[in-house]
């Protein structure tokens, strides 16, 4: 591929978005964004060409399609939206995108999938090939997206599919956002049961080089469903306490009783009194890792950052970019989620 290959990136101005803009910009690529919200990096804005629209509307999805060789699909209603806005732009929208650029015979489209399509698992590690079954609206989405890729896959196109853990660095807020409020406050932070459990995440420019790998490779190795994650994982407690660590108070990660705190978030999340919802607070106390072995294998990925780099390199932009987004909260990765009850409990860490 040569440097004038042009890319459309649905959802580019969140948090996975403007990662792999400055990543993809530092290579020589064209880049077309297309997000209902603003993209508003100074750093990048007057490099792309950037429309704001909904994946949800197909003419203006054909109209950035024009001209388009690479889609890198990662617009997405996240789990705090309503379930009617996840189903219609998850599910209908990413058959919009997958229809359109069949239409316009784009050489690939790269769909950002979700591990929620794997639900709350029985076993570790979790493979390609394990069944897939999303908890929630939004894992559900996630699942019923993929078979719409699929179809397309059936038809000719290449349609890698990407399932990455949750991943973090720069710019990442939403319920991070929580944790580093705490521990910049000098505070402890709860961690649900004993902390022991193995809980991989993934650093978004870890995700951005297999983004590129599915790009670049040869279209036989790449069209199929691949895990991400990090390589180099510990314990929950483990990884949360480094970040507990560098802020420098002396505090440590407390560990509650499971259940009757699980009990507790869901009264709160039927409420409305908790950013936190069944998938996150329900996974948080086993194991949850992905293998990666087929990606190693198949992609040569081989991510360059651990679980405690993600956290300590998101942790990090958080203090430095904290004036910026300092009284805002939303849905989105965007920005900070709101505390709800959870902001007071935080007097007791």
């Amino acid at each position: 591929m040569t440097t004038r290959t042009k890319w459309l990136i649905t959802g580019g101005s969140g948090f996975l978005g403007i990662n792999l803009v400055r990543y993809l910009l530092q290579r020589g690529y064209d880049i077309v964004n297309l997000d209902l919200v603003e993209f508003d990096y100074a750093d990048c804005r007057e490099r792309i060409t950037s429309y704001r629209g909904d994946i949800r509307d197909r003419a203006m999805v054909d109209r950035v399609l024009e001209g388009v060789d690479i889609v890198v699909h990662a617009a997405a209603a996240l789990p705090l939206y309503s379930e009617e806005e996840i189903f219609s732009t998850d599910i209908e929208g990413t058959r919009n995108v997958c229809d359109a650029a069949w239409r316009h015979g784009v050489r690939r489209l790269i769909h950002i999938s979700s591990t929620a399509v794997y639900g709350i698992p029985d076993h570790h590690p979790l493979f390609e090939t394990d069944r897939v079954e999303g908890v929630g609206p939004y894992g559900h989405a996630k699942v019923e997206a993929e078979a719409v890729c699929r179809e397309y896959r059936a038809k000719g196109m290449c349609l890698p599919i990407l399932r990455p853990k949750s991943f973090l660095g720069p710019e990442r807020l939403g319920a991070f956002a929580m944790f580093y409020d705490w521990a910049r406050e000098g505070r402890g932070f709860p961690v649900l049961g004993s902390g022991r459990n193995r809980y991989q995440f993934l650093d978004v420019e870890d995700l951005c080089e297999a983004i590129h790998l599915c790009a670049t490779l040869d279209e036989a190795r790449v069209n199929d469903a691949f895990n991400i994650g990090a390589k180099e994982f510990t314990t929950m407690g483990e990884d949360f306490q480094a970040v507990l660590d560098r802020a420098g108070f002396g505090k440590k990660v407390v560990p509650l009783p499971a259940w009757p705190a699980i009990a507790a978030l869901r009264v709160l999340e039927f409420f409305h009194l908790s950013p936190l919802y069944k998938w996150i607070y329900e996974t948080a106390v086993t194991d949850s890792f992905v293998s990666i072995e087929k990606a190693q294998r198949t992609l040569g990925f081989e991510p360059k950052h651990s679980n405690k780099d993600a956290l300590l390199r998101n942790y990090e932009w958080y203090l430095e970019h904290l004036d910026n987004f300092r009284g805002r909260s939303g849905v989105s990765h965007r920005v900070p989620w709101k505390q709800g009850a959870l902001g007071v409990a935080k007097r007791f860490f």
